[in-house]
């Protein structure tokens, strides 16, 4: 459905993960847990509104690993989660970085919506209003299309930036650098220049078959619906086919946008003569409903189209370049990683291991199975394992070890979950063994020689 051009050529030179997972699918305990190699139960990080500092005060994190062992690490954009829609409020971690974070000046809505915005936002302090959170402050609509250039909103801006720190560093040889670039889409809201919505055609866009629950499944194991927390948004009983169309068409573009963002930040290596030394990762905090399960612009689930989210990696002299590998990989895994990739020591504490081998031969055997987790509402924890063929999850209220929900799924045949097989006689045997395992936890499944963090 979209092809992005950039990434394409990048993956030619990169092996590509197609069973990479996260160990929570929300954007901050998903940063929180790969910056960290900790797991969100280790943190204590499900949600928002708490810094990775405050809750594991002696914390390392992956740039600060760098950091500390005389890198120059440096960040544009969201690295640590941002709060996207007004750019106010950010989890950032300063002693990760040897400069300060740069976050883009540009605004995420184009000119009209933010005009739209600037008068509400002077009508509400007018009246006395206090926004007392970031996503108080007013939205614009779920996507916007505004001729204009790419750095005239966020991510082409953080592009550039980021294209200008590689160009600087190339003339100051000798100290090595961990740079980290993160762009706001695709997310909602869905904005970029008119050029990216221009190449898609939303009466040709198919809707997903699946567009339903799992059959058999736990109430409130995902968020069914639209995001509708923007202006203008219509309600359910407005939302036709052709609307859904047009919402799919916004994702997309945002797609292509990041895409062509990623693009400047790969070129300026090239220019800059650095490709060829360095160590390039291209990741998502998480991946994204777009009408899978009924769902549309939100994750927060344990299934496979949360969890499971692009995992790209080109070290030098690799041998594995354009190739893919089907192994179950954890994005815990990325800092243990990156130190055994850059020969550093390895993190004092994390919860992964190197996937350094599979640089070297892709099909090599590895981890028996990837853990999420995802706390629903304020009391229940779902806790989840993705093995070659399965996914499982068990389902708790939040500090009990009872459980009060069950989940089985084959994933042998398809990418998404149809069927709760967990109450049924033929899968007790499996269902106790991948019990055991979730009970055992993460190192039950590590490949064989892997030495855990610990």
């Amino acid at each position: 459905m979209v092809n992005p051009p950039c990434l394409d050529r990048f993956a030619r030179t990169a092996l590509r993960f197609d069973r990479a997972y996260v160990q929570s699918a929300v954007c901050s305990p998903s940063r929180n847990s790969f910056l960290s190699g900790l797991r969100p139960g280790t943190t204590g990080l499900r949600g928002f509104g708490a810094t990775l500092r405050e809750t594991v005060p002696d914390v390392v994190t992956l740039p600060q690993h760098f950091k500390n062992h005389g890198w120059h690490s440096a960040a544009f954009g969201k690295v640590f989660h941002v709060y996207a829609e007004t750019g106010l409020g950010s989890e950032d971690d300063p002693a990760s970085w040897s400069q300060p974070l740069y976050l883009p000046k540009s605004p995420v809505w184009g000119p009209r919506q933010e005009k739209i915005r600037a008068a509400q936002i002077a009508a509400d302090r007018a009246a006395g209003k206090v926004y007392s959170h970031s996503h108080d402050w007013p939205r614009g609509e779920a996507w916007d299309d505004p001729d204009i250039a790419d750095e005239a909103l966020r991510d082409g801006e953080t592009a550039l930036k980021a294209a200008g720190f590689i160009q600087a560093r190339a003339t100051q040889p000798g100290q090595p650098f961990f740079l980290a670039v993160g762009f706001y889409q695709p997310h909602l809201p869905f904005v970029t220049p008119k050029k990216y919505f221009d190449l898609y055609d939303p009466d040709t866009l198919p809707l997903p078959d699946i567009d339903e629950a799992p059959r058999g499944a736990p109430r409130n194991t995902l968020n069914p619906g639209m995001v509708k927390a923007y202006l203008n948004f219509p309600d359910e009983a407005q939302q036709t086919a052709a609307f859904k169309r047009r919402y799919l068409q916004a994702y997309l573009a945002s797609i292509s946008y990041m895409d062509a963002c990623a693009g400047v930040v790969l070129d300026a290596l090239e220019q800059a003569g650095l490709a060829d030394d360095t160590l390039v990762v291209f990741i998502g905090d998480h991946g994204y409903y777009m009408g899978e399960h009924g769902s549309w612009g939100h994750k927060h689930s344990n299934y496979e189209m949360a969890t499971r989210a692009p995992l790209l990696v080109r070290a030098p002299e690799m041998k594995s370049a354009g190739a893919a590998t089907s192994a179950l990989v954890e994005f815990v895994d990325l800092y243990p990683t990156l130190a055994d990739l850059t020969a550093l020591p390895a993190p004092r504490r994390h919860e992964g291991c190197s996937f350094a081998p599979l640089l070297e031969n892709p099909r090599a055997e590895w981890k028996s199975a990837a853990f999420s987790e995802m706390l629903r509402g304020k009391d229940c924890l779902g806790r989840s394992l993705r093995t070659a063929t399965h996914r499982y999850v068990e389902w708790t209220r939040h500090g009990s070890t009872e459980v009060i929900a069950r989940e089985l799924y084959d994933l042998s045949s398809s990418s998404i979950e149809t069927i709760n097989l967990a109450g049924e006689p033929s899968q007790t045997a499996l269902v106790k063994s991948l019990g055991s395992m979730l009970e055992r936890g993460w190192q039950a499944a590590l490949p064989p020689a892997a030495t855990p963090g610990f």
